[in-house]
């Protein structure tokens, strides 16, 4: 099977799974899917039969990636891995569903989309005044080299004119931008060294774990923020 057909198999029982999540537990070398001439993953039933194990034990019985390790060894060596006694109740699955938060797949992609400043103003319905305070804080640019804007620079316009109704004014974002600035420093820092393999392989490692380390860094930041201004 391809990556895409194993994504199908698992998707009815762990909604949540995506290529990044496979592609870590590769790295970790708790899957060995073998490859193509050319390089591609190709998956055999075995291979899909340890995923739903490890997705289960981590789903089901919160276990850390070092212990399904070792289960699977023992599971390879022919012999029977420990019990696991359940100490604490299931949460529902609903209550861990990110709410709808950047996934992995989000930070990988790239969007075509090249719009002019007139239609960036037109789109996002945002006056010139407001458009030339975002690129002064840093908030907005075009691409280096067209002068175009791109798909996320409309999202921050348009999410900074929703904003502008609740008083904030683009000076205000600069702290957005600075936590922003931060999270990359500490994702560059992670990726870094493995970015810097000397097998073919290794861009796609480091972009896959940039996509992912940045999905769960806005999640814990989205969910520390909504912590904060709960009831107390």
């Amino acid at each position: 099977m391809t990556i895409g057909q194993v994504l199908d198999e698992l998707r009815p029982d762990f909604p949540g799974i995506t290529i990044p999540k496979i592609r870590f537990l590769e790295d970790k070398g708790l899957i060995k899917p073998e490859r193509t001439p050319s390089g591609y993953r190709k998956f055999a039933g075995d291979d899909v039969d340890r995923l739903r194990y490890i997705l289960r034990m981590q789903r089901d019985h919160y276990l850390p990636l070092k212990v399904i390790g070792e289960h699977l060894d023992a599971i390879d060596r022919g012999l029977e891995p420990p019990p696991i006694d359940s100490v604490v109740p299931t949460v529902p699955t609903m209550a861990l569903s990110g709410d709808g938060l950047p996934s992995p797949e989000s930070f990988a992609r790239r969007s075509d989309v090249r719009l002019s400043r007139r239609e960036l103003l037109k789109i996002a319905d945002v006056s010139d005044d407001l458009l030339d305070q975002l690129e002064q804080y840093g908030l907005v640019s075009p691409r280096t080299g067209t002068g175009h804007y791109d798909t996320d620079a409309l999202v921050v316009a348009q999410t900074a004119r929703e904003l502008a109704d609740f008083g904030f004014e683009p000076r205000h974002l600069r702290a957005f931008k600075t936590a922003a600035d931060r999270e990359v420093g500490l994702v560059e820092q992670v990726v870094a060294p493995l970015r810097r393999g000397r097998d073919a392989a290794a861009r796609g490692r480091a972009d896959d774990a940039t996509s992912m380390i940045a999905a769960l860094s806005v999640r814990l930041h989205a969910t520390l923020v909504k912590q904060g201004l709960g009831p107390s």
